[in-house]
């Protein structure tokens, strides 16, 4: 009997070896996962504190850290660049006067994520009060528009590529603004800035739960809305 139990503790060993190895691997992958985390927010302290001290450089470096995400999330929201244009601007001038109220519960872009959701909604309810005069749609960007916009760095494609694609950014466009803007956000967010529920919740100020129901119904509506529109492989 006891031969057995031993002969049955040889046998398993290696598999126990190979799987304390495993686990020892992804301790350290966490760990240096951590490390990561923590230099990054070390920097982003930094780079707060310095703007907080009044160093313009910082501040431009925030800037231009940020700049792309805040166009490219106010445009899609707004669905014209002229007003994203305007929205960037007083995003920013929100972030130098108000970043003394940052106090590091969440990630800088998390803070200034919730400021360009509160502007874009100021921005529409003021619309709403006000006829909408001059604007610029999304297709008219300009290139620099364009570039901030751009999610890839891959070479030109064809003319008959760049046709395709803008007239399914235009459906998908389309479609977005005639979802609710509460759906419109959650749905950016998690689709195109790739955050998860728990880092929308957070910039929203919502429960997870809301957020995951919103963005369900989110994905429905769009679903809905892009129905009539043929898909790539129909044949139609």
């Amino acid at each position: 009997m006891v031969s057995c139990v031993m002969q049955g503790s040889a046998e398993r060993s290696p598999v126990s070896k190979s799987e304390e190895a495993v686990r020892s691997d992804m301790t350290m992958a966490v760990a240096e996962m951590a490390l990561v985390d923590c230099g990054r927010s070390s920097a982003e302290a930094g780079l707060v504190e310095s703007c907080r001290l009044g160093d313009a450089q910082a501040f431009s470096r925030l800037v231009s850290l940020h700049e792309g995400m805040v166009f490219n999330l106010a445009a899609r929201l707004l669905g014209d660049a002229e007003e994203a244009r305007d929205v960037s601007q007083e995003v920013f001038l929100q972030v130098y006067r108000t970043l003394d109220r940052f106090q590091g519960r969440s990630s800088l872009r998390t803070w200034i994520y919730r400021i360009v959701v509160n502007q874009c909604h100021n921005r529409r309810r003021f619309w709403r009060r006000r006829h909408r005069g001059r604007s610029c749609a999304l297709e008219d960007l300009t290139g620099t528009d364009e570039v901030r916009l751009s999610s890839s760095g891959s070479a030109a494609p064809s003319p008959l590529e760049c046709c395709e694609r803008h007239e399914k950014e235009r459906l998908v466009r389309s479609a977005l603004e005639r979802l609710s803007f509460e759906h419109r956000v959650v749905l950016l967010l998690r689709e195109i800035e790739e955050l998860s529920c728990e880092e929308i919740a957070r910039t929203l100020r919502l429960p997870r739960g809301t957020v995951k129901s919103r963005l369900a119904r989110a994905r429905e509506c769009l679903r809905r809305e892009l129905l009539p529109y043929p898909r790539e492989g129909d044949g139609r």
